[in-house]
């Protein structure tokens, strides 16, 4: 196979790479049912085919949205602990849950549930597939997503793109990690537009579990100027690496309770990118108000202790919030209850005014432009 070992000699070597292939299509066929509490199957005949078949099974005509994501930088530092914490421990079962959870936490703003996610693990050498290890860790966190959030994952892209991708120092090899996530609404009135949002509207954030995904490369940066960099202690016993891998939450269960229990919405916002001025993501002259906030994750307020001020605190990390809910006040009650009892904490935390778009947040006595202002 001398043309095999010609293109292996360009960066691509196929027998690197093809166990990878092989143990992600192992695990992927371990999820195929998991859509079919939403009457999604898939077809099992074509696996060997570069493409996913699904159908729909039921009398109702679903309204179907699909959300393309990538992960950002965050799988940098779990390469940074991998070659410097000393554990051995890949962190990769976090990054399958975080990589997933990107798309399908956007998805669900649209009242869509997640059936479908096909992947794209694209590194810049052959040599990172072959480590089994991480492999295994990335696999058990697809699983463990897919499995959680009721969809499968029946095809996938692994390429090596030499010439593409190249890490930053220190970290020897990271790949980039995307995918698109293919949701269902069903019944048709669950399609969520954000449309009917209005003045008098509340506002119910969701607490998030941490960084998530938004943010990495200041954090990145950051912590490279540390002289223990991310193995830099903080003030609850988490090194800076461990806090920042603590994986993204999934709100698939929590808005699948409110849909169960028939209560209303107007919007819904994933709190990812612009932090909290992002809760003015509307374009129509509304002022959002919020007299109340969660506690803060200790990893933001370390982000203070570094010297990153207060403003592009709350403009590039959730601060807090996962998830907003925009609904009618005679909704509020219903929502903090349903949402409890599927285990999230949710807070009632402000407002929708008529008036000036901005963010008025008066936990920090700061007010905020709207996100790209």
């Amino acid at each position: 196979m001398p043309r095999q070992r010609e293109y292996a000699k360009a960066g691509v070597d196929y027998t690197k790479i093809e166990p990878f292939k092989h143990a992600m299509v192992e695990t992927g066929k371990k999820t195929l049912s998991f859509p079919n509490r939403r009457g999604v199957f898939i077809n099992k005949d074509v696996l060997h085919a570069h493409g996913a078949v699904f159908e729909h099974i039921g009398d109702d005509a679903p309204i179907w949205c699909q959300t393309q994501e990538g992960l950002g930088c965050k799988n940098w530092i779990a390469e940074w602990m991998y070659q410097n914490a000393g554990t051995e421990r890949t962190y990769y079962e976090y990054i399958g849950v975080d990589a997933a959870l990107m798309a399908v936490n956007d998805l669900i703003a649209q009242g869509a549930m997640p059936v479908v996610y096909t992947d794209e693990v694209a590194a810049g050498d052959s040599e990172w597939f072959e480590d089994e290890k991480r492999n295994r860790d990335l696999a058990q966190g697809f699983y463990e997503v897919c499995h959680d959030t009721g969809m499968a994952l029946p095809a996938g892209e692994s390429p090596a793109l030499r010439y593409l991708i190249k890490s930053e120092p220190p970290v020897l090899s990271a790949p980039s990690l995307s995918g698109c996530v293919t949701g269902i609404i069903t019944p048709r009135t669950r399609l969520i537009t954000g449309r009917d949002l209005q003045a008098g509207d509340h506002i119910i954030g969701v607490t998030s579990s941490g960084l998530h995904a938004n943010g990495i490369s200041l954090v990145i940066k950051r912590a490279l100027t540390l002289k223990d960099s991310f193995l830099t202690k903080l003030a609850n016993g988490n090194t800076l690496g461990e806090e920042a891998l603590i994986p993204t939450r999934s709100y698939v269960a929590l808005f699948e309770a409110l849909w169960e229990a028939g209560i209303q919405v107007h919007a819904l916002l994933p709190g990812t990118g612009s932090g909290v001025s992002k809760i003015a993501f509307d374009t129509r002259p509304f002022t959002y108000r919020v007299h109340t906030w969660v506690k803060v994750p200790p990893l933001f307020r370390f982000m203070q202790e570094l010297g990153v001020s207060l403003e592009d605190c709350v403009t590039t990390f959730n601060w807090g919030v996962g998830y907003y809910i925009f609904a009618p006040e005679k909704e509020v009650r219903n929502i903090l209850t349903v949402g409890t009892r599927a285990g999230y904490e949710l807070v009632n935390i402000g407002v929708v005014e008529d008036g000036k778009r901005q963010v008025i947040f008066e936990p920090e006595d700061i007010t905020l432009p709207p996100p790209g202002e």
